[in-house]
C-alpha cells in the first residue's frame, strides 16, 4: 500500500520539515478516444484521516465504487483545506498535434498550474518529468508507492471516466461508458460500422487505418 515514505525522503533532501510536496499522475495515454487527464494532489500529512490512508491506492487497483467514494472524500477534505487538488488535460486535437507523450506532459503541467498552492517539490508517477518550475522526482509505479500520487491518480481517473461516459452519450455504440475509449472488440467493431468521431485520436493507428478506408 502507498505511504508517505517518498514524501519524507524529499523532506530530508530539501531540508524542510513537512514540505509542500505534490503528487502528479496522468490517465488515458492508451485509449483510442478522449482526452488525456492529469491530477495533482497535496495532502496535509499531519491532518489526513487514517481511514483515507488505509483505502487510498493506485486507481487501477480500486473498484469503480471505491474510486468514486475516495474521490468524493478527497474533494470533501479539500473544502477544509486538508487536501488541495487540481486537474489538467490535453484534448484529442492536442494529442494529434503533439503526440501522446508530449500531450501527457502538457496535461500534467496544466494540473500543477491549476493548483491553489505553490509546491516546494513534486513527485511524478512514471519515469518522465514534465518541465516544471519546481524540483521534481520521477517515481516508477508511484501511484502504488506514494499517497500523494495515488490521490492524483484517483481524481484523474474518475474525472476522465466521467468525461468518457458523457462522450458515450454523444457518440453511442462505441462502448466508452465501459471501455473508456480503449481498443476493445466493441470499440473496434463500432469503428468499422460507425466510423471515426471528433473524439477519436486520428494519429493512433486503428483510427488512421479506418480513415484510410474512406480515401
Amino acid at each position: 500500500m502507498p505511504d508517505f515514505s517518498r514524501e519524507q525522503e524529499l523532506d530530508q533532501e530539501l531540508g524542510i520539515n513537512n514540505a509542500i510536496i505534490v503528487g502528479l499522475d496522468e490517465v488515458g495515454r492508451g485509449p483510442w478516444a478522449g482526452p488525456v487527464v492529469a491530477g495533482a494532489a497535496w495532502l496535509d500529512r499531519k491532518k489526513i484521516p487514517q481511514d483515507l490512508i488505509t483505502k487510498l491506492d493506485d486507481s487501477k487497483k480500486l473498484s469503480v465504487k471505491k474510486r468514486e467514494d475516495i474521490n468524493d472524500q478527497l474533494y470533501d477534505l479539500q473544502q477544509s483545506g486538508i487536501i488541495k487538488l487540481a486537474l489538467g488535460e490535453a484534448s484529442c486535437e492536442e494529442i494529434d498535434e503533439l503526440n501522446i507523450l508530449q500531450a501527457s506532459m502538457l496535461a500534467m503541467q496544466r494540473a500543477v498550474s491549476n493548483l491553489p498552492l505553490t509546491p516546494q517539490a513534486i513527485l511524478v508517477d512514471g519515469n518522465k518529468i514534465p518541465k516544471l518550475p519546481y524540483p521534481a522526482k520521477a517515481v516508477i509505479k508511484g501511484d502504488s508507492i506514494s499517497l500523494s500520487i495515488a490521490a492524483a491518480s484517483v481524481i484523474a481517473k474518475v474525472n476522465r471516466d466521467h468525461q468518457m461516459f458523457e462522450l458515450s452519450i454523444q457518440y453511442p455504440g462505441y462502448g466508452w461508458e465501459k471501455n473508456q475509449g480503449y481498443g476493445t472488440a466493441q470499440h473496434k467493431a463500432a469503428l468499422l460500422d460507425l466510423g471515426v468521431t471528433p473524439a477519436h485520436r486520428r494519429t493512433f493507428r486503428p483510427i488512421r487505418e479506418r480513415l484510410e478506408l474512406n480515401d
